[in-house]
């Protein structure tokens, strides 16, 4: 009998992307996003025991002309060789690029965006050449940078960067995004085309950045293409997945992606520091699930999320999720 499951339901093959370095990049002092959370998150992957049923991978760091596939030549020389010190030189480029409040300059900025990037990159070559399944890198997700400006704690698009490889083998590549944030920046780079869609489920109305209304939904060959499923405060378990799924399962009947991006940004659980939904990890990661159940190629990132304490319980719980590997409640300490 389990036989006959595993060939109906066989493991998927995991790749899972980690540098160790990446949890000493640190934003500056009361700033709400913190790289160490992906630190605790992999603590967690590695003493649940989940790491031995995954490959894993320490991403080779990409050039800055792999970078320069979506973002501005100059914007990326920029990243390069802007510092804390030498930050006074660069006045007119710092508000050009939109670095400064929100995105700091902080030691090691670009080799931080390089460590992300490559994860997302290193994940979508793993589904290109169809040695993985499933691609996790939750150190990625920067869903708001722009092709030539930094926001909302982002400065290189990992996440258009992981489509535009995808889009080298796969002819349609589905985006989804569960941060509370809409997922803008990626909607932005591929608003003109039918080749990706995306979809954005998020807090809208007087909340950053400001876009992501029922309304717009892309143009000229990519009209249509873009969903976007704006929602008020206090969404919880119930009410997210009866928006959800019946979005996503038309969405795929009708699209037929041949690879999916998904965006996991874990503001959206309640009690989050900047959120305002009421997710539990369990209805966080029901969207997670939904998604792996239409066997599609997977290319899982992070995102958003502002309460340390949560963050590597949901990633975590997601992780195990993709394994089809129950864990308990209890923390493996």
């Amino acid at each position: 009998d389990s036989e006959m499951s595993n060939v109906m339901n066989p493991k998927r093959k995991i790749s899972y992307f980690y540098d160790a370095e990446v949890g000493n990049y640190h934003y500056g002092q009361g700033h709400p996003m913190k790289p160490h959370r992906v630190r605790m998150t992999h603590n967690l992957v590695v003493n649940y025991g989940l790491y031995r049923q995954m490959d894993i991978y320490r991403p080779k760091l990409v050039s800055a002309a792999q970078l320069t596939r979506f973002h501005s030549d100059d914007y990326i020389n920029f990243l390069r060789l802007i510092t804390p010190d030498n930050m006074s030189e660069y006045v007119r480029q710092l508000q050009r690029f939109n670095v400064g409040e929100d995105c700091p300059v902080f030691d090691g900025l670009y080799e931080y965006c390089q460590i992300y990037a490559s994860g997302s990159i290193g994940g979508a070559v793993k589904l290109n050449d169809k040695s993985s399944d499933i691609a996790i890198n939750w150190s990625g997700g920067l869903h708001h940078a722009k092709k030539s400006e930094a926001s909302g704690f982002c400065y290189v698009n990992d996440c258009v960067l992981g489509i535009l490889e995808l889009l080298k083998t796969y002819e349609r590549v589905l985006y989804i995004d569960i941060d509370i944030h809409h997922g803008d920046g990626v909607e932005e780079a591929f608003y003109t085309t039918n080749r990706v869609m995306t979809a954005s489920f998020h807090k809208f109305g007087e909340y950053f950045p400001g876009t992501g209304d029922i309304k717009d939904k892309g143009f000229d060959k990519g009209e249509n293409y873009a969903i976007n499923v704006p929602l008020h405060d206090g969404m919880d378990d119930e009410s997210f997945k009866s928006i959800f799924r019946p979005v996503i399962g038309k969405i795929i009947e009708k699209f037929r992606p041949l690879a999916i991006v998904m965006q996991c940004g874990a503001d959206s659980l309640s009690g989050d520091r900047l959120g305002c939904f009421n997710l539990s990890i369990r209805g966080h990661a029901d969207c997670v699930s939904y998604v792996k159940s239409f066997g599609i190629p997977m290319l899982v990132l992070g995102g958003g999320g502002y309460t340390l304490r949560n963050v590597p319980r949901c990633w975590t719980f997601e992780t195990a999720v993709l394994l089809d590997t129950p864990i308990k409640d209890t923390l493996p300490y």
